[in-house]
């Protein structure tokens, strides 16, 4: 009897066409689901009858609960190595296997010195001024000889370092994992939690989200930087306390903000990231790139074929 797989998060509806879903036909049918994240009752209703489903990191959350509610589910796939909104150990509980892909490391560091040069040089508002047939609006910033702070400095933060060398930055970076030894690894100075903030020109975000991380960009951490600093997230949107920064923002305390990540995605409808001016906000596409896309799916596809012929593989636990 043919497997129901189900592609679901695809919001975009792009997963169909990123690869080539054919080489499951011999195993089952495959369907692409583009709806939102909902309530469990109702993602329950939408995915009772599929055996193995396929997630996009942190889109839906699938909880013991919902687990319960989908007793058909043998094989859960996500993209990436680590996915915090899947409850692994209710899943394994359960017996419901889950595995992972590999992902393409330079997608995010991409999007986020993407960020940090379009809000540096109001190339949003300048590109939409000129289509309205306006010209030169303002002054842009300047990145060389600015100082480039990196909370986190792992493999995306290594790679916006670098960035950031290369166009003339100072760089520093503060973590509770890191010291001065690792950090010179990299050409980078190391300084407190304190100087990481106060000496910011761009602060970039760039932790894993845990309860040590929840919330440590919190009121105080924003007090400490510059009235004219940049903060950026591309990580995770917990990670900063999101009332905080909208009254540090609307209250004109920070030059600005360019965020990939939210406390709640989608974002609202009516969410003040959505209409502040000194607010760079684009929908969490750090990770949305071609190569990332093809490299998630065609894994995804290979894992469905180890775990059909009973051998699984890249599984998380």
């Amino acid at each position: 009897m043919a497997v129901q797989i189900a592609v679901i998060d695809d919001w975009q509806d792009v997963a169909r066409d990123v690869v080539d879903w054919s080489a499951l036909e011999t195993i089952g049918q495959v369907a692409f689901i583009h709806d939102y994240p909902a309530d469990n009752p109702t993602l329950a209703a939408r995915l009772g009858e599929f055996e193995v489903i396929c997630v996009m990191r942190e889109r839906t959350r699938f909880d013991e609960d919902l687990l319960r509610r989908l007793p058909n589910l043998k094989l859960l796939v996500t993209g990436g190595m680590r996915n915090a909104a899947l409850d692994l150990k209710a899943a394994a509980a359960l017996g419901i296997q889950v595995c992972g892909t590999d992902s393409y490391k330079h997608a995010a560091p991409e999007l986020t010195w993407a960020l940090i040069m379009a809000a540096t040089r109001n190339l949003v508002v300048e590109a939409n001024a000129l289509r309205a047939g306006k010209w030169q609006q303002g002054l842009g910033g300047d990145l060389h000889g600015k100082t480039l702070a990196i909370l986190g400095l792992g493999s995306i933060g290594q790679r916006v370092a670098r960035f950031g060398q290369a166009f003339g930055m100072r760089v520093i970076a503060w973590s509770e994992n890191l010291n001065a030894e690792r950090a010179a690894e990299f050409d980078v100075t190391y300084v407190s939690k304190q100087q990481l903030f106060e000496q910011a020109d761009v602060l970039s975000v760039h932790l894993v989200l845990s309860e040590r991380s929840r919330g440590m960009v919190d009121a105080q951490a924003l007090a400490w930087m510059k009235p004219t600093a940049l903060l950026v997230n591309t990580a995770r949107g917990p990670i900063v306390d999101e009332a905080a920064l909208i009254k540090a923002l609307q209250k004109q305390r920070l030059g600005g903000a360019a965020l990939d990540v939210f406390e709640q995605e989608p974002l609202p409808a009516h969410h003040p990231f959505r209409t502040l001016d000194n607010v760079l906000a684009t929908p969490h596409v750090g990770y949305v790139s071609q190569q990332n896309y093809h490299l998630f799916f065609a894994q995804m596809i290979e894992d469905i074929q180890a775990w059909a012929a009973g051998k699984p593989m890249r599984l998380l636990s």
